[in-house]
């Protein structure tokens, strides 16, 4: 994988932001992993993004948007693990995981289980 100083984030987190959750499924094989991220902003909504990542780092099949309230951030979480039940069975579902973090130099951060 390249250095994460010279990839572009998938989520930045700014000023008067918080991490609000993340979710990632069992990798799948010769696919990789589906993860949800999401933050609360500073007006309370929660902006989330749902991509896959690849075995081999690379990350694509990126959806975005923005809710109102944890509920509905809750129902997307909801929403996307049942189209994942529908492709893969019940074994692939997002659960809270760690996110990968980085500082803006490419220093790795804590990379704790969090939701």
């Amino acid at each position: 994988m390249s250095d994460p100083s010279s990839v572009q984030a998938v989520m930045n987190i700014g000023e008067g932001e918080s991490i609000a959750g993340a979710w990632i499924t069992p990798q799948i094989p010769d696919i990789g992993f589906y993860k949800l991220l999401a933050k609360k902003k500073k007006n309370g909504a929660f902006e989330w993004v749902h991509f896959i990542q690849r075995l081999n780092g690379e990350k694509d099949t990126f959806y975005r948007g923005e809710v109102a309230s944890e509920q509905d951030l809750n129902a997307v979480v909801e929403s996307i693990n049942n189209a994942l039940t529908r492709v893969f069975g019940n074994a692939c579902l997002l659960k809270p995981g760690s996110p990968e973090m980085y500082s803006l130099t490419g220093r790795p951060l804590g990379n704790e289980t969090i939701h």
